[in-house]
């Protein structure tokens, strides 16, 4: 994935996010869990991914679809490098994660599930100060940056596209990783393609 990287590209603005990939809840695949999916339970997995705007896959995991998105994030954020924003919807909104964003280069902004309620007297971590305050304060900084968060949303779509969805044959988590890893490597060398016949 690194060979088919832009490398001319600045990737200052992440976004990290959970994209079911659910199974036939009669399955007999020992590894699936149950989880939420897109509009109720499933059965399956769950690919974890932090992306760059520009629809690239910095870092990702697959996981059984019960494992917890924060328990997810936590090793994802562990990866990163350089220095930026990391944007994320309310499911990411922990102290800990702020911490690890704070630890690895990166401002975590991430929206809160009751946003404009009082924090009470818990001490927080000053990144997650700074993310409340760049999403429900007066600026419009934050809240244009935050729009980018969207992007992710059109990346997973576009791998659906790309049959990112499991078939019948592609059972157990070992199988899952190797399948989803390829899939995503094939995605980024059909754009690393289009890139080079447009330049």
């Amino acid at each position: 994935m690194e060979r088919l990287a832009d490398k001319n590209r600045i990737r200052l603005v992440k976004v990290i996010d959970g994209k079911p990939l659910p199974i036939s809840k009669i399955s007999a695949d020992p590894d699936a869990g149950y989880g939420r999916g897109v509009g109720g339970m499933d059965k399956g997995y769950k690919l974890h991914a932090i992306c760059s705007v520009f629809n690239e896959p910095l870092a990702w995991e697959v996981h059984p679809i019960h494992v917890s998105e924060k328990a997810a994030a936590k090793n994802l954020i562990g990866q990163l490098t350089g220095e930026g924003y990391l944007l994320a919807d309310s499911n990411y909104d922990t102290k800990k994660l702020h911490r690890a964003a704070t630890d690895h280069g990166h401002q975590l902004i991430a929206s809160r599930r009751k946003p404009g309620t009082s924090l009470w007297h818990n001490r927080q971590p000053c990144s997650r100060l700074r993310s409340i305050e760049l999403l429900e304060g007066g600026g419009e900084f934050g809240r244009d940056l935050f729009k980018m968060r969207k992007r992710i949303e059109g990346y997973f779509g576009n791998l659906s596209a790309d049959r990112i969805d499991l078939p019948p044959w592609v059972r157990r988590l070992h199988r899952v990783r190797v399948f989803v890893d390829a899939k995503l490597l094939i995605r980024a060398a059909r754009q690393k393609q289009i890139r080079t016949s447009a330049a």
